[in-house]
């Protein structure tokens, strides 16, 4: 398995994460979603693309609007969705991925929408199932520790596609707790790969990792040298749940440096768009002030949240081992 992403004519079998997908795949899906996107405003909100296939939403983490928007977007392709809950499963008692894996598709499941806390468990799983003659199986990776989240990236570039139209004349800013941030890894990944000229990290020494500069990033620690000029701000939480140590002085410290206040944002373009991924801290990493003000579009990235991960499916489930 070269990439274990795609199948022997290169065709996209599972998505684990967007570094190493060709750009003409990650434009198929972001062309796909904007078929997908109409069907929210119809009576009937359906299509037949995945009826019959059954669906297995394996959350071994907390979330709210991934495996919400995961489940409708199933349902909006006529699959047949299992949520397992996994603090009442056989995993609580010992049960291993591998055998968990195995049991399910025992049930003749078709696709795996997995989030873990380990890094790399989602790609442990499709190498399972291609070892195990289940390559028929697919994987969707909802997030694996602080490696990826590739339909948040996804949807990420699906909103800056929508509001902006050309990638190649942008420049886009990463703000915050990128160190932990999978979201920021896979948005990297996909803005370079879509050939967006220059993007930037933003954020305290603490919480940029190394290795960005090689990644073609430009690091910042000063928020407002960081937001000069540019058209699209990409926030991120304080994943205070990933940090080990005293990483900084506080929350409210943290929003004097590096919150998107209305005042810093005037730094950037006067149409830049704001993102967010969430959940969102108001007042931590974004004044309400701008996170309910006209440049945010931190709730059409949930509505289109649903039309990426539809894309998603669709392809991946189209898709022969």
């Amino acid at each position: 398995m070269l990439n274990p992403q795609l199948n022997k004519h290169g065709e996209l079998q599972h998505l684990l994460s967007i570094e190493g997908l060709p750009k003409s795949i990650v434009n198929h899906i972001l062309d796909t979603a904007s078929s997908f996107v109409g069907i929210s405003d119809r009576d009937v909100k359906k299509v037949p693309l995945m009826r019959g296939k059954s669906v297995f939403n394996l959350f071994f983490e907390n979330s709210t609007r991934t495996r919400t928007t995961f489940e409708i977007a199933s349902k909006r392709l006529s699959a047949d969705v299992i949520n397992l809950n996994i603090q009442a499963s056989s995993a609580s008692k010992g049960e291993s991925l591998l055998d968990t894996i195995d049991n399910l598709s025992a049930m003749h499941a078709d696709m795996f929408v997995v989030r873990h806390a380990q890094s790399g468990a989602p790609y442990l799983i499709a190498k399972h199932l291609h070892d195990t003659k289940q390559s028929h199986v697919h994987v969707v990776n909802a997030g694996d520790g602080r490696h990826a989240h590739p339909t948040q990236g996804l949807l990420d570039m699906y909103t800056i596609r929508h509001y902006k139209k050309d990638f190649t004349n942008l420049t886009v800013a990463i703000v915050g707790d990128i160190l932990h941030s999978r979201v920021a890894r896979s948005d990297i990944h996909a803005l370079t790969t879509l050939g967006v000229p220059e993007v930037r990290a933003i954020g305290p020494h603490t919480l940029l990792p190394g290795g960005l500069e090689q990644m073609g990033v430009r690091t910042f620690t000063n928020m407002e040298e960081g937001l000069k000029g540019v058209d699209v701000i990409i926030m991120l939480r304080l994943q205070n749940e990933r940090m080990s140590g005293a990483l900084l002085p506080s929350a409210q410290e943290y929003f004097k440096s590096y919150g998107l206040t209305p005042e810093r944002l005037a730094l950037a373009k006067p149409d830049a768009i704001v993102m967010h991924p969430g959940p969102m801290n108001r007042g931590v990493e974004i004044d309400s002030a701008v996170a309910d003000g006209p440049q945010a579009v931190i709730l059409p990235q949930v509505t289109f949240g649903i039309a990426v991960r539809m894309a998603v499916m669709s392809i991946v489930a189209g898709t022969q081992g």
